[in-house]
């Protein structure tokens, strides 16, 4: 007799530790940092608009706190010898977040990293939204590329990714289980003891 399969759900935590970095829970404290981010002009090219209004981040994150369907995390450096912790005790590098779970689909975007961030950065955090995916029982992922962003279409592509269509200036992608598993044992290294996490909040 089949029995039918569970389908798995987006979970928040409050950090997930990888090798170097820890993707940890964003909230109201992180707005100014966010906000900075998403108007900094190197890094809003190719995402979509948001709002001048520092504000309106605030509320966003208001709202967030109380979402259920998706996972908005601050990357931060666990150590980065050389360069001063920020306000908070960490390095806070960028964001990324996993949201639109489809069946044993999900998406993640919203990564934005900082220009000065480490150059293992892009990878490993990538890394960990794969091995917490898996772990939450998803088996592969879509998202989206804004066309002309040729740099994180071809990072994408590396990992295996596939385009499957184009819509309103975006490139679609998905990664199927085979690809995910073949791109976490090839960039091991970036992440060579798998991730850590606190409990899921319910």
């Amino acid at each position: 007799m089949s029995q039918e399969l569970s389908m798995p759900a987006i979970k928040k935590t409050a950090w997930i530790d990888g090798h170097r970095l820890r993707l940890r829970q964003a909230d109201v404290e992180d707005a100014s940092f966010i906000f900075n981010l998403r108007q900094h002009p190197l890094r809003n090219q190719h995402m979509s608009a948001t709002s001048p209004r520092p504000e309106d981040q605030i509320q966003w994150l208001e709202r967030y706190a109380l979402d259920n369907s998706q996972a908005y995390f601050v990357i931060e450096a666990k150590e980065n010898p050389g360069h001063p912790p920020r306000a908070g005790g960490s390095q806070l590098l960028g964001t990324v977040r996993l949201y639109d779970a489809r069946a044993l689909s999900f998406c993640w975007g919203s990564w934005m990293l900082l220009p000065d961030a480490p150059p293992f950065t892009a990878i490993e955090s990538a890394l960990i939204v794969y091995r917490y995916a898996l772990e939450l029982g998803f088996r592969s992922a879509h998202f989206e590329v804004q066309q002309g962003n040729l740099a994180v279409c071809r990072f994408h592509e590396n990992f295996g990714a596939v385009r499957v269509g184009e819509d309103a200036g975006q490139i679609q992608y998905t990664l199927d289980h085979e690809r995910i598993l073949e791109s976490l044992h090839r960039y091991r290294r970036f992440l060579p003891a798998g991730i850590k996490r606190a409990p899921f909040i319910h």
